[in-house]
């Protein structure tokens, strides 16, 4: 059939369920339902509304993992997701099985050579217990890590390591005498557990535990007398390599920082809270704090939620340490203008070109600031009850294995709008759509620029049959979908 049969034309980009022939502005309603996908019905991603256009950010996506608050309720999934500068979904994985289910620390790692998705999933009840997911670019999960010796994994930390080993974090709660605290005698307490996994073989390369060293008197928790569930007196939430030799662990419980042997599991310094060994400079002392990290040269960066009910604002700090005169100093500090308090979770990611990422846990929001400070993008979750354990940025190239997806409906003369989309295709540039008389007799017929997660087309034909093809933006096919048989 001649192109000159057909006309097509860019009618949305959302697909939304508003209207059939949304316009590009459309979008689902603010605060009151997550996406909504005609290609993928499936989906129920929530809505991000940015609320600072990017401008100046570092190259890549953000990667969060959305979950509603405790209290919160409300029809979006809780799954790992991608998501462009504009707050569009570029790859949703709702988690399969148990609806209880959550996903946390969703981010880009590096894993023998390649960059790969990592996620930690599993239940949270006050801690987690699960397992840590890889996938490769191709969105195939290529692996499960768990932890060893009986336990099971928490999602405060999944690191990997250049040697292809992973860090993780444990809570194992342990039957304890808390009387000279204040607590019951018949009681319990949580053990925080680092464990280094060689990721190919389960087996188990180093295990620290926080009750061999560090004492009940270094926490700012005290428990109740009637505590009826465990001492969370410890709570750890980041694990770094420091060296060769050791780790860097961050213990919001404590305020403290801790530098430890990756051999014999001592600690060789503490890095605030109420036993430090550094002179504390001014802004320096943190509250409950969260994603310690070492960058080399005596530079750490930290998620400051500040201290709880004193309503102090959250911040990002960089510190820099002199292990000599043992002395901290406060570099600079990242804070939003909106004065920011984060009770629990959140991040700090230096990127590539000095940007600063950030999360902010239990507030709906993640931001980027220039190296100076300035806010230079900035959104957030609307319903604001849902939140991420951390938020990245990271660059990504995703080439899903299946086929593209796409629907059609079917308007008055001929008249037919296409709602198309590719879950996780960071490459997509022109949809290529193509009509004919029968599926193996299809013909190019015209084509609409990617627009958003899904794009709607509306052409006009005659011919029954109807398929779409991905081009990037050399003209290259990376995919074609399913053809469609319009009845026309």
């Amino acid at each position: 059939m001649a192109a000159g049969g057909v006309w097509i034309t860019l009618t949305g980009t959302l697909g939304c369920e508003q209207s059939p022939r949304a316009r590009a502005i459309a979008s689902p309603a603010r605060g009151e339902q997550p996406w909504a996908f005609r290609s993928r019905p499936e989906f129920r991603p929530p809505v991000v509304e940015v609320k600072t256009q990017a401008r100046g950010t570092a190259p890549g996506y953000v990667f969060v993992s959305p979950k509603k608050e405790p209290e919160a309720s409300g029809p979006s999934e809780d799954a790992p997701l991608i998501l462009d500068d504009r707050g569009q979904p570029v790859w949703f994985h709702p988690l399969q099985g148990d609806e209880e289910k959550d996903a946390f620390n969703f981010e880009v790692q590096t894993y023998k050579g390649e960059k790969v998705l990592t996620w930690w999933e599993g239940l949270h009840t006050g801690f987690g217990q699960g397992e840590y997911v890889l996938m490769d670019h191709s969105y195939r999960e290529i692996k499960r890590v768990r932890a060893g010796n009986g336990y099971e994994g928490d999602h405060h930390e999944f690191l990997i390591t250049p040697e292809d080993t992973a860090l993780i974090t444990i809570y194992s709660e342990v039957p304890w005498d808390l009387s000279s605290v204040g607590g019951p005698a018949d009681s319990a307490v949580l053990d925080g557990i680092v464990q280094e996994v060689d990721i190919e073989t389960g087996e188990v390369l180093f295990e620290w535990h926080s009750l061999e060293h560090v004492a009940f008197e270094e926490s700012y928790h005290e428990p109740p007398p009637d505590l009826k569930t465990y001492f969370d007196y410890f709570h750890i939430n980041s694990i770094d390599v420091y060296d060769d030799e050791h780790l860097l662990i961050s213990a919001r419980r404590t305020s403290t920082v801790y530098k430890v042997d990756r051999k014999t599991g001592e600690v060789a310094w503490r890095l605030g809270g109420k036993m430090s060994n550094f002179d504390m400079g001014l802004g320096t002392r943190t509250g409950y704090q969260h994603d310690a990290r070492y960058h080399g040269n005596g530079i750490i960066t930290i998620f400051d939620n500040g201290r709880v009910n004193k309503n102090e604002q959250s911040r990002g700090i960089v510190v820099e340490i002199d292990e000599d005169a043992m002395s901290a100093t406060l570099v600079s500090q990242y804070t939003h203008p909106e004065k920011i308090f984060s009770d629990t979770q959140g991040n700090v990611q230096v990127l590539p070109n000095g940007n600063v990422f950030m999360g902010w846990g239990s507030e709906p929001l993640f931001s980027e600031f220039s190296r100076d400070g300035e806010l230079i993008f900035d959104a957030s979750f609307t319903p604001p009850e849902l939140e991420s354990y951390r938020a990245f940025r990271f660059p990504w190239k995703g080439r899903p294995e299946d086929a593209p997806a796409v629907t059609g409906e079917s308007g008055s003369e001929g008249e037919v709008t296409l709602y198309v989309s590719w879950n996780g295709a960071t490459e997509v540039s022109t949809w290529e759509v193509l009509a004919g008389a029968g599926p193996d007799q299809l013909e190019p017929v015209g084509s609409a620029p990617r627009k958003g997660f899904e794009t709607a087309i509306t052409l006009q034909t005659d011919e029954p049959y109807i398929a779409v093809r991905a081009k990037d933006r050399w003209g290259r096919l990376l995919g074609a979908s399913k053809t469609l048989n319009t009845g026309g």
